[in-house]
């Protein structure tokens, strides 16, 4: 990936991935007020961004090993509203995987408030949605983030108070 390419899918620091959104019309209700739904859409982007500032190629997943990432589990918390034109930002960070699953903690912040909080489990599937283990590269991939021990110390400005502590 270059340049260009890296500070559109954002940043990883400290194992914390970063995504910046702005607002735009096509997000918001007649008020001006982000439409629920489109939060999805906001940590969507933020774990294929992630995924992909760690290497991992979607589409060579899917054309050459037939895998894809699917969302098995996803615990929502909507926090407060986010309005036409904010800067927003998009943190994931990754709490536990497995042969076949990723945990993630996801939060939509303007500024320094919550406005949007997720926990959510990515499986790997095949082609017809069977549960697959992930490439050995995928897993090795992931297991190199365990070194950062996320689940114990996710930074401080990462919060979730919004959400159980409980796991996805």
């Amino acid at each position: 990936m270059n340049n260009l390419q890296m500070s559109i899918a954002g940043t990883i620091v400290d194992g914390v991935h970063m995504l910046p959104l702005r607002v735009y019309y096509e997000d918001t209700d007649a008020s001006g007020v982000v439409y629920h739904a489109n939060y999805l859409r906001f940590i969507e982007r933020g774990r294929t961004d992630l995924i992909r500032c760690l290497g991992i190629n979607h589409v060579d997943l899917a054309e050459f090993h037939q895998l894809r990432f699917a969302v098995s589990r996803c615990e929502l918390q909507y926090c407060s509203p986010a309005y036409l034109d904010d800067y927003l930002q998009v943190f994931t960070a990754v709490l536990r995987y497995g042969f076949a699953t990723v945990h993630v903690r996801q939060v939509v912040r303007r500024d320094d408030i919550d406005l949007f909080c997720a926990k959510v489990r990515l499986a790997c599937v095949d082609k017809i949605g069977r549960p697959r283990r992930f490439p050995k590269v995928v897993q090795s991939i992931f297991a190199s983030l365990s070194d950062c021990d996320l689940a114990g110390s996710v930074p401080s400005n990462f919060k979730f108070q919004h959400l159980r502590e409980e796991s996805a």
